[in-house]
């Protein structure tokens, strides 16, 4: 764990990735789906609540079932990417810390507090989906993240009982370089950081 990464590995995870709008007519596998999970779930979240779930939407009659939440060309995106993953948190996710985290009743915080349980989901499981992205690159494939969609029509469809809730959704695949917009400016160091 001390010694950094290959400047090649910096690029295919951070520096030369891109968010996809297109892609190439290549699946992702069972296989591809069950490293990638693999990978996400030794990411790191507070008391290892782990709050994240992964609805992976690959077939034809699951890509109609999402289609009408989706706004604007994000639903062409979406029908195009071999696979989407539906970036959800599961409300009572402490009800998983006895097993998860054994060290103390760490539970107790969210129990009877929907406003930190609310919290926590939505922060730890917006952790989890930026750990899938990257895991995504490092297995070598591409992603285009999206929050273009209406997220009680994506619940309603998907979780009608309530427990789940959707967060973003993350196209997944091998993209086209074709179809790629040029790349956005980021910010400067000194516009975003301060070291004090």
């Amino acid at each position: 764990m001390s010694q950094p990464l290959s400047s090649e590995a910096l690029d295919q995870l951070f520096l030369s990735a891109r968010s996809h709008n297109g892609w190439l007519d290549r699946e992702v596998s069972d296989e591809q789906i069950d490293a990638l999970y693999h990978l996400v779930r030794q990411g790191p979240t507070s008391n290892n609540c782990c709050p994240a779930r992964f609805v992976f939407i690959r077939s034809a009659g699951a890509k109609a079932r999402l289609l009408p939440a989706l706004k604007g060309h994000n639903g062409e995106k979406m029908l195009a990417a071999p696979l989407t993953v539906i970036v959800a948190y599961d409300t009572r996710f402490f009800e998983h810390l006895p097993e998860l985290f054994p060290a103390y009743d760490a539970g107790a915080a969210y129990r009877d507090n929907p406003q930190a349980t609310f919290v926590a989901a939505l922060r730890n499981s917006s952790l989890q989906g930026g750990y899938l992205i990257t895991a995504a690159r490092a297995l070598g494939l591409d992603c285009g993240p999206m929050s273009g969609f209406d997220n009680a029509q994506v619940d309603e469809e998907f979780f009608p009982d309530g427990r789940w809730k959707s967060n973003f959704l993350c196209c997944i695949g091998h993209g086209d370089p074709d179809k790629l917009r040029p790349a956005g400016p980021r910010l400067a160091f000194d516009d975003a950081c301060q070291v004090l």
